[in-house]
């Protein structure tokens, strides 16, 4: 674990030191996932397992909606 002090500035920017962008293969460019919480901020690089976390529910919840969008009793509001 690295843990640094940074300084935010005026604009309410921060640099991330190097070391840390090098260990998180952070490089210009790159998108960062800012997530706060309970006065905690954590920083993370984006990445495709951000898609692969919601995934599971994705699949379940589209399921979920077409049981529900392909009712047949729905169907009576076709002709309405």
């Amino acid at each position: 674990m690295i843990i640094k002090t940074v300084k935010v500035s005026e604009k309410g920017q921060i640099a991330i030191p190097a070391d840390i962008r090098e260990k998180a293969g952070i490089r210009r460019g790159d998108s960062l996932i800012v997530v706060q919480e309970d006065g905690k901020i954590m920083i993370e690089k984006e990445s495709k397992r951000l898609e692969d976390d919601f995934a599971d529910l994705l699949k379940h919840s589209e399921s979920v909606a077409e049981k529900l969008w392909r009712n047949k009793e729905d169907e009576i509001w076709d002709t309405v």
